[in-house]
């Protein structure tokens, strides 16, 4: 449904909005807990698990922030401003100053990066994750969710920072470089 140009703009928004919200989820699950205990309504002890503070998640900007409507509802605020590029012809620049006071700087400060398929050179998110490391933010707390990768982008990243954490739903030569449009009803 995400690559065929038969899709209707229905089936292609139903079916992003449900992959974004399967790697949001994985992300969360990436994140690191504690066991708490907790009394429900009716008194009884319940064994839970609840995520450590200082997890916030930075969106990368290419053709929209599709992720950040997966990672709101999924308990992860996206905190700052978006992370974006001045062309997406040209070589990628982050804006600066990409991280609100709110958002942790400091490990362990797991923070998610969630990025539109785009050249699939990887070079967007290699900018913003530098962005993230002069703020303080440590690569190997940096988990990376991206809808779709390219194996030259992924390998990229990897070169480039060894210790990120890379979620995706498919590792594909051919990324959809129409997702944008046919997300946003601009196609």
């Amino acid at each position: 449904i995400i690559f065929s140009r038969k899709s209707s703009r229905g089936d292609f928004v139903f079916s992003a909005d449900r992959l974004i919200r399967l790697v949001v989820e994985e992300g969360l699950n990436q994140l690191p807990y504690t066991e708490c205990t907790v009394t429900t309504p009716t008194g009884h002890k319940y064994e839970g698990v609840r995520f450590e503070k200082g997890n916030c998640g930075v969106s990368i900007m290419r053709s929209g922030s599709h992720a950040a409507r997966g990672q709101s509802p999924c308990s992860c605020p996206v905190l700052g401003k978006p992370l974006g590029l001045s062309c997406p012809r040209q070589q990628p620049q982050p804006l600066p100053q990409p991280l609100s006071p709110g958002c942790p700087q400091a490990p362990p400060a797991p923070c998610d990066l969630s990025s539109p398929p785009g050249r699939g050179t990887g070079n967007t998110v290699i900018e913003a994750v530098k962005v993230l490391v002069e703020h303080g933010v440590q690569p190997s707390v940096i988990i990376l969710l991206s809808l779709f990768s390219t194996p030259h982008g992924a390998k990229s990243i990897i070169q480039e920072f060894p210790e990120i954490t890379i979620l995706t739903t498919e590792v594909h030569p051919v990324a959809p470089t129409h997702f944008g449009q046919k997300y946003f009803g601009t196609d």
